[in-house]
């Protein structure tokens, strides 16, 4: 119905402690969304479920193309535990309701902000977590080597529980770092922990003891030095409340 949003954000709700939803309004047409999803985020595959809603009036080869540009850099980016399922699922449904066909750059840009929107709380309502972690790759040789080292670092246990600690080490990172194809010399390898680079040129850098971890919020950034490109991973720390809620039942 019109007004069943909300209720149908609540009623997919499965080990998430909130509903997520997200609306982007233009003029005269909108782009909303609802997600579930609190662990196995691992996209692709995960268990994993978003529904998009539009009245814009745009064609399905249109939608099929926002959509995918959208979900590559948005739900794809997102790694809380490593786990994969077949459950994953993103959908975008137009009515076409509003009789305005918005020029593709705007109505794709509209798309992509929901989906960041709903990717953002997924990770924040990661199961059993208490740190949101950005994990950042800048000057990599291509884009998919960015993704790579980001995704090995998000999938990093031994980082994650750091991070749940509360301590900058930067050593997980470069490790992590370590398991992947991308080109760098580690030697020029950088490592930033909320802005402070606890390592230069795959050493000792800033004081540790400068970085503030106290907050939900926690960023991580590695600079390869190895080219121009760079990407973004969000994930979160490894808790004892995930160990038990993933422990404690059994399906």
């Amino acid at each position: 119905s019109r007004h069943g949003g909300e209720k149908a954000a609540l009623a997919i709700k499965t080990t998430d402690t909130v509903h997520k939803t997200a609306v982007v309004e233009r003029d005269g047409w909108n782009v909303g969304g609802m997600a579930k999803g609190a662990g196995m985020l691992a996209p692709g595959l995960a268990t994993m479920l978003v529904v998009l809603t539009t009245d814009a009036d745009v064609e399905s080869a249109e939608l099929d193309k926002a959509l995918r540009a959208a979900t590559r850099t948005t739900f794809e980016r997102v790694d809380s535990d490593g786990c994969l399922s077949t459950n994953d699922t993103v959908l975008l449904l137009a009515s076409g309701a509003s009789g305005i066909a918005p020029e593709h750059d705007d109505f794709a840009e509209a798309v992509r902000q929901v989906c960041a929107d709903l990717a953002r709380q997924l990770v924040g309502d990661a199961e059993g977590a208490s740190k949101d972690i950005r994990i950042e790759v800048v000057n990599a040789a291509d884009e998919d080597e960015a993704v790579e080292v980001a995704r090995a670092v998000a999938r990093n246990n031994l980082l994650k529980c750091a991070v749940h600690g509360e301590d900058p080490n930067w050593g997980r990172v470069l490790a992590a770092i370590g398991t992947t194809s991308a080109v760098f010399d580690p030697d020029r390898l950088n490592v930033a922990v909320n802005d402070v680079w606890v390592c230069r040129g795959g050493s000792i850098g800033e004081d540790r003891g400068l970085v503030d971890m106290r907050f939900r919020e926690v960023r991580i950034t590695a600079d390869l030095s190895a080219g121009t490109e760079s990407a973004v991973v969000w994930t979160n720390d490894l808790t004892a409340d995930y160990v038990h809620e993933n422990s404690a039942y059994s399906s």
